[in-house]
């Protein structure tokens, strides 16, 4: 079998996301929606401001009733203040913030002001109608679409929903996400290592991955490589959105989670061209997707993130899932072009992406030490100062 590029393997399994939404809506106070993803258009119910007011702390006046002579302030206005409307020839003293009073077309900031004797006021430079003067509606006007069904809400979306007076927002329910280790050599971390044992460090990346993209995150633990107990505990989570596991995908002897997808359930695609994370199987049991990501723990980020992250956004109806990307100079020479698309660990440093030494699948710490990864293409070599897309870690994680 061929390996898969991966456009088509992403193309795939956002095809499967939108043929399997997760339709069903919460509602929940706004504190209680950061990270989540809106269910329902959000529409603003007035205009914001919903007012005209000052942008800086000066005097609101009418244009046409300045002729560089000196006006005498007639009111005071402070911000959550109602203003009288304006005296003809006359101007007022006003706060950033504060309502316009009817009648005042301009605002004259208090650093180009001259407070003269008989409450009145001199204006020092030339005034233009509308000057730091915010407009009704220039924020939003009633009945527009501030944030569309399938938006992330984070803290700067909470911050507009609260300015348009929202207390509660429709959020798509959590997805349930059951997390199954495989591997007879892995113990959890606290354990004694015995003879071949490591520690599972793939638990610990993806459930805490999850956590931060809104799902429910179920721990089904470490299965043995055992045949019907891979069968056994791919069952026991019929009521799952997602089964995503580790290891058990390759051709090895030990490998069952392929097996019985393979002979008991349905395969959408298998093997990457990528590397790491060429070993990666994705499918159904029972009706339940399951997302079978490579044991080596470079390889299972590298896939979560490429693959398993837009799959679960998409799912929830968000639209665009891509990582932002950006082209910086290589800070390295790749003289060896590969068959597979590679994706290394990298930082940035002074704007040039630099390799971590040891590009292995097993070496976890590559990526704490990074801060993004590099793409190189299929077939291609670098040298040092050629452009390379460079994906944030910061991008992928959230």
């Amino acid at each position: 079998m061929s390996l898969l590029p991966l456009e088509a393997a992403q193309e795939r399994l956002l095809a499967l996301a939108d043929a399997a939404p997760i339709d069903e809506q919460e509602i929940l106070p706004l504190a209680a929606t950061d990270g989540r993803v809106l269910a329902t258009d959000l529409i603003a119910g007035l205009d914001l401001p919903p007012w005209p007011n000052s942008a800086m702390d000066g005097y609101a006046l009418r244009l046409e009733d300045w002729s560089g002579e000196p006006l005498v302030v007639s009111q005071r206005i402070l911000a959550g203040q109602a203003p009288e409307p304006l005296q003809p020839g006359t101007c007022a003293r006003i706060f950033t913030g504060a309502p316009l009073p009817a009648g005042a077309d301009c605002v004259e900031m208090q650093e180009n002001a001259e407070v003269l004797d008989e409450g009145r006021v001199r204006f020092r430079e030339p005034l233009r109608l509308g000057q730091n003067v915010r407009p009704q509606g220039q924020e939003t006007r009633l009945g527009e679409l501030v944030l569309s069904a399938g938006s992330r809400l984070g803290p700067v979306e909470l911050g507009l929903a609260a300015s348009l007076g929202f207390a509660a927002l429709a959020v798509r329910r959590r997805p349930r996400v059951a997390v199954l280790s495989t591997g007879d050599e892995l113990i959890e971390p606290g354990q004694a290592l015995g003879p071949g044992q490591i520690f599972n460090s793939n638990r610990s990346l993806l459930c805490a991955w999850l956590l931060r993209l809104g799902c429910e995150v179920r721990d089904a633990g470490i299965l043995a490589d055992d045949l019907q107990r891979t069968r056994d505990a791919l069952a026991a989570h019929g009521d799952a959105d997602l089964i995503l596991t580790t290891g058990g995908v390759s051709v090895g002897e030990a490998d069952f989670l392929g097996q019985v997808l393979h002979e008991d359930g349905e395969v959408a695609l298998w093997k990457l061209a990528i590397k790491p994370g060429k070993p990666l199987t994705c499918g159904h049991y029972q009706g339940v997707p399951v997302l079978g990501l490579p044991g080596n723990p470079a390889s299972t980020l590298v896939t979560f993130g490429l693959l398993a992250r837009p799959y679960l956004l998409r799912r929830l109806g968000v639209v665009d899932v891509a990582p932002l990307s950006v082209e910086v100079p290589a800070g390295f020479t790749w003289s060896k072009p590969g068959t597979r698309r590679e994706y290394l660990r990298a930082r940035l440093e002074q704007g040039r992406a630099m390799l971590y030494p040891n590009q292995s699948s097993g070496v976890l710490r590559s990526a704490a030490w990074a801060d993004g990864l590099v793409e190189v293409l299929e077939g291609r070599s670098l040298v040092e100062g050629e452009a390379v897309r460079f994906i944030p870690l910061s991008e992928l994680l959230n």
